[in-house]
């Protein structure tokens, strides 16, 4: 059996429920954005349609973006990962360096290049999840071995998400653990060695909420309890709740909610799932998850039948990147998990994670329009195999010109069938 180049085979067609479901997530998302946040947009920039026209152009170019990486061949990127992995470290070395780094709400995640914002955070998920998919790939058995697998991979990760961390952006910073260790797993890591990372970061989130303090603290006693200072530290999670609670089984219709003004803080971003609730309702809930469910089940079947180890681990990656960071965030706004700044993909307004969440579904896309694994091809059989070559005296082989099969047939001798005679009785 021989394989057949990749190169060689045809190409499928693209994921197509895929694609519907992310352009049916970034129609919703636009209605949503432009619902939760002409109230801001009137009020501070005398514009109602401010955030809407920012939303469509981050989502303009991560259309380009998504095309980009629908047409260039997914192991091009394997190439640049580690580029690309130094230039998202500096990066993020760099928007911790005051003067560089832009500050809002108490932390310092953007850097600002004139009317452009850039979070190095949300670059790094993708940059970590294509890096390791890389080394993994190339690593093989070896993973299992704490030495060559578990000690390098939890180097890696930790740098990463100590300088995503420091931001602070724990919601990020968990985001990216997930994602590794699915990856990881993923990979053929030993399942003890799982368990001791799993134990690792249960005493290393004791440690941190040990020493939480200031607006930190008051997002843990918010998740416990926000009703008990609902003027104070439970304000957004109170409200958030209001609003999914409000909206009953169809909501109050679109543009039609209350709690956008200046109620819910961040309607348009972190907490647009609320206002979601609020004005369309359970089923307009349900249809988001169920719309999140769609991608995530199509793209963990694109990892299933990913043509090679990198592709597998690649697209296995890219769909819990995706998958975790909605899961994040709606738990916040239902109060599932304390709150963290975590946008809904696709849906909330946020440039960079518009764009990167669009070029993740572009890798998505390219990788399902490969073959599902390399052809084996059975070799034709010889029709006429030449006889052995002649052999001297001493046994050597000696060589011969070659001639076709054509020619060979040609001076081949007739074969007669052999004729029976019947009635004939041999005469001694």
């Amino acid at each position: 059996m021989t394989p057949l180049p990749l190169e060689k085979l045809e190409a499928r067609r693209p994921d197509y429920l895929l694609l519907a479901s992310t352009i049916a997530l970034l129609v919703l998302g636009t209605l949503m954005v432009y619902s939760a946040s002409f109230v801001v947009a009137h009020n501070e920039f005398n514009d109602d349609a401010y955030f809407l026209i920012r939303q469509l152009l981050w989502i303009a170019a991560g259309l380009v973006g998504m095309l980009i990486a629908v047409r260039i061949d997914y192991r091009w990127w394997r190439s640049l990962s580690l580029p690309i992995m130094f230039i998202c470290i500096l990066m993020l070395v760099l928007v911790l360096i005051p003067g560089i780094g832009a500050s809002s709400y108490g932390a310092v995640r953007w850097i600002k290049l004139g009317p452009v914002q850039i979070q190095p955070s949300e670059i790094a998920k993708l940059a970590m999840t294509l890096y390791l998919a890389d080394w993994l790939a190339r690593r093989g058995p070896i993973v299992g071995q704490f030495l060559k697998g578990l000690l390098p991979f939890a180097i890696i990760v930790g740098v990463v998400a100590l300088l995503v961390a420091v931001q602070p952006d724990l919601g990020t910073t968990a985001i990216i653990i997930g994602v590794s260790a699915c990856v990881f797993f993923v990979g053929g890591a030993n399942l003890l060695h799982i368990a001791v990372l799993g134990l690792a970061g249960a005493a290393a989130g004791s440690a941190l909420l040990a020493h939480l303090s200031g607006y930190q603290l008051d997002r843990v006693r918010a998740f416990l309890d926000p009703w008990s200072d609902i003027q104070g530290f439970g304000w957004h999670t109170a409200q958030g709740l209001i609003a999914l609670g409000s909206g009953g089984v169809f909501g109050s219709g679109l543009g039609n909610g209350f709690q956008k003004f200046y109620w819910v803080p961040n309607a348009h971003t972190d907490a647009i799932y609320a206002i979601i609730g609020e004005e369309l309702g359970f089923v307009g809930c349900m249809g988001v998850l169920f719309l999140f469910v769609v991608l995530a089940w199509r793209g963990f079947l694109i990892a299933w039948r990913g043509p090679d180890a990198f592709a597998r681990l690649f697209a296995t990656g890219l769909t819990c990147m995706l998958t975790l960071q909605t899961l994040v965030n709606i738990a916040v706004v239902t109060n599932s998990l304390p709150y963290t700044g975590v946008t809904l993909p696709l849906v909330s307004f946020g440039g960079s994670s518009t764009v990167i969440s669009l070029i993740a579904i572009g890798l998505l896309l390219n990788i399902s329009r490969q073959p599902a694994a390399a052809a084996e091809v059975e070799p034709e059989p010889d029709e006429d195999p030449e006889p052995p070559a002649p052999s001297d005296s001493r046994g050597k082989a000696v060589p011969r010109a070659r001639v076709s099969a054509a020619e060979r047939q040609r001076h081949a001798p007739v074969q007669v069938a052999p004729i029976r005679s019947r009635g004939l009785r041999r005469v001694h």
